[in-house]
């Protein structure tokens, strides 16, 4: 017995120690090494652009008879006189409404050219909550730590961050090799728009035989993260692929009548039932290979300790899953969610309803469809009497490689601004424009190069949206050095 016991802590000990060794050789692979130049970069006149376009309301609308159109209008004029050189040597045209298509050509026209995207649009002030801001919301004001606004983070930042690099880039004599194209919706926030911008622009440039070497649009951001004992750095996700979009209607008919005499249950009360089996009944988790890299990525540069655990971290991702499932955030990386948004039963209080609905909005990872969901609803619902119709959705995007020059030089850009940086792939929860250049494109990449904790990301699209100051710069300059190494060669 004695001996028996001396051999399991023996191989215990041993494995302790493999296991200390190979967390110690748990490290970093080498980032891809690229030529980087210093950059110049006008901060303040980047930091004044971004003010004054924040001052423009481009609020989109699915119904396009309540657009101001004008202030689409307006903004077009900003920019011209904001980026004079851009007007004067790049081509420009308007497509449908508002967008914005620009071709800088390149001076060899067999390469593939590269295009950078953005929305001019912003979603509203929700009516009521104009008063709580700290700073009116279309006012751009700047206090010199932050420049506050609608669209500060979604996503006049990044267009701006764009335009500025390009101007730069044409007062310093930079000619791509490549052509480079900025394309700018005005519909983005319009979710899944059968006749928005982005569409009409990824049609066209395909109508025209344009096939593209690489796409640039939103998703990830740059995130501290300072987590003792575990990762003291900068988290920067790049999206490489997005998730689907649908918003189901699920209706019951119901006898109605007069709220005096209640059957045991109203519609209402029939409908949470298939509320409670929808949320009782999630879809299937999947850690999907991004998941792991993402950890994988984290791990190598978290502190030892931590490394013990991570550098198991295959081993250990069954656990993983169990608890990322009990976290809304890290559950919405391995499942399609189902979210129950809206309700609606009958007009009066004291009258049963005799038609009960709801909406639910469902993000799809990609490989789950919308004839997916579908089935589901009808799967885990047990009334077979409901009435299911879509009203909006879109696919879920393919994924994009990590393996490609347009990846690697995000990474590389990067980590020569954070050596501590984390630069890992993810999945993108919202929809971006991106989506619709898959047809001709297959390296499609989402990511914006500005600094903002959690905490400021909550504000987008709600109270006191802004955008840090200190952020700008170092933005401008990844979007130069981008340009810069993509279309050199």
């Amino acid at each position: 017995m004695k001996n028996r016991t001396k051999v399991i802590l023996g191989a215990l000990g041993a494995a302790a120690a493999a296991n200390c060794v190979h967390a110690a050789l748990y490290k970093p692979e080498k980032t891809p090494a690229i030529e980087l130049q210093p950059e110049r970069c006008n901060e303040e006149r980047a930091c004044e652009h971004i003010s004054r376009a924040l001052q423009i309301p481009t609020i989109s609308n699915p119904d396009k008879n309540l657009v101001d159109w004008s202030q689409f209008e307006r903004f077009h004029r900003f920019l011209e006189e904001a980026y004079p050189l851009i007007h004067e040597k790049l081509e420009k045209e308007v497509v449908l409404e508002a967008s914005l298509l620009y071709r800088w050509k390149g001076k060899n026209p067999a390469l593939e050219p590269i295009a950078l995207l953005a929305h001019q649009d912003v979603v509203p002030v929700a009516p009521g909550t104009e008063d709580d801001w700290t700073r009116p919301a279309f006012s751009g004001y700047n206090d010199g730590e932050y420049i506050w606004g609608r669209g500060a983070l979604d996503m006049k930042n990044h267009l701006i961050g764009v335009m500025e690099a390009v101007e730069t880039l044409l007062e310093e004599g930079f000619e791509p090799e490549r052509d480079v194209y900025l394309c700018f919706g005005h519909d983005e926030e319009v979710v899944g728009s059968e006749t928005g911008g982005a569409k009409a622009m990824a049609k066209l440039l395909e109508s025209r035989g344009v096939h593209l070497d690489s796409v640039l649009d939103e998703g990830g951001a740059i995130l501290p993260v300072n987590v003792k004992g575990f990762f003291n750095g900068y988290l920067a996700g790049v999206g490489i692929a997005e998730k689907g979009y649908a918003d189901f209607e699920i209706s019951l008919e119901s006898k109605g009548g007069h709220s005096s005499q209640p059957p045991k249950h109203s519609g209402l009360g029939e409908m949470a039932k298939v509320i409670a089996d929808l949320e009782n009944h999630q879809f299937k988790a999947q850690v999907m290979p991004f998941v792991v890299d993402l950890f994988d990525a984290i791990g190598r540069k978290a502190s030892y300790p931590a490394r013990l655990v991570l550098c198991n971290l295959k081993a250990l991702m069954p656990l993983a899953k169990q608890i990322m499932k009990q976290i809304p955030p890290a559950a919405s990386l391995i499942r399609s969610t189902t979210g129950v948004t809206m309700a609606s039963g009958s007009p009066a209080a004291n009258v049963l309803p005799q038609k009960t609905s709801i909406v639910v909005n469902f993000r799809a990872m990609p490989g789950t469809t919308i004839e997916d969901i579908e089935k589901h609803i009808h799967k885990v619902v047990r009334n077979k009497n409901i009435t299911v119709k879509t009203l909006k959705s879109k696919e879920a995007s393919g994924f994009s490689s990590t393996d490609s020059r347009a990846f690697r030089v995000i990474q590389s850009v990067t980590a020569a601004n954070h050596p501590n940086a984390v630069v890992a792939p993810f999945l993108v929860m919202g929809g971006t424009d991106a989506w619709y250049y898959e047809g001709i494109c297959e390296h499609v990449y989402r990511f914006s190069p500005f600094i903002a904790d959690t905490k400021l990301l909550l504000c987008t699209h709600g109270t006191n949206e802004r955008l840090p100051v200190n952020s700008v710069g170092e933005a401008v300059v990844f979007f130069k050095r981008y340009v810069r190494a993509l279309a050199s060669e």
